[in-house]
């Protein structure tokens, strides 16, 4: 059933329960009265379709949300003709960062959701974000944890200078629902407390192991020679 809301002369659609425009509309908004033109969600709403086509800057997002056609600010919740670029500007710094993050990712998540019976695979990785050097004195650092298929980002936090992605992946792990997911990784999350939590948790695991884990690589290896691999046995007992 399709919902719909007045105002003035112009209709506009009430977002179905659980979708990106219903919880960006469940954010308190911090403006003041005479700040409120828009709908807050409206404009998060831009803000995030400006960056998903490539739009880098409130200059960049306000331009290409200009361009649409009037019918599509109607259903993100604009009733009127939107701002400007300073308009973008002032939201996002007045707006904290985890707030607008929180949202998508319980979006992200809720979209994600694991089918059961079904693993779905996800990736803990780290990147250092560009162009952050200058401006902040040091590179930023994230450490994400990724939806594989779809590369939707489930999870993420900052790097402090002295935390290694060890200790950072343990926090993240316990932020997220890891039951029906394969949490995938390289050599740095070889760890047992780090398996042990995805484990715990109801997930699976696939990381990989390098030559600087000289004595778990050989316990692994010599699984799979013969004699020893469940799949060496099973190709004799079907030969024999």
């Amino acid at each position: 059933m399709e919902l719909y809301s007045t105002y003035g002369e112009t209709t506009v659609k009430v977002p179905a329960a659980g979708s990106l425009l219903a919880i960006l509309a469940a954010i308190p908004d911090y403006r003041g009265r005479k700040g409120r033109r828009h709908s807050l969600a409206a404009m998060l709403a831009a803000i995030i379709c400006g960056l998903l086509t490539g739009a880098k800057g409130c200059t960049a997002i306000a331009q290409w949300l200009h361009d649409q056609e009037p019918e599509f600010w109607h259903s993100i919740g604009f009733t009127r003709k939107p701002p400007t670029s300073n308009c973008f500007r002032d939201v996002l710094l007045g707006l904290p960062p985890e707030t607008l993050e929180n949202a998508v990712r319980a979006w992200v998540t809720e979209y994600l959701a694991a089918v059961p019976g079904e693993l779905r695979p996800v990736a803990l990785d780290g990147k250092t974000l560009c162009g952050t050097l200058q401006p902040h004195g040091q590179s930023i650092h994230l450490l994400a944890m990724f939806d594989t298929a779809t590369g939707g980002v489930i999870a993420q936090a900052r790097m402090p200078g002295h935390t290694n992605e060890h200790k950072a992946a343990m926090r993240l792990l316990r932020s997220v629902v890891l039951k029906g997911r394969l949490v995938t990784g390289d050599a740095m999350f070889c760890q047992r407390d780090i398996c042990r939590e995805i484990t715990d948790s109801g997930g699976d695991y696939l990381v990989a192991v390098k030559d600087n884990q000289p004595e778990l690589k050989e316990t692994i290896e010599s699984e799979f020679r013969s004699g020893r691999s469940p799949l060496q046995r099973t190709r004799s007992a079907t030969a024999a």
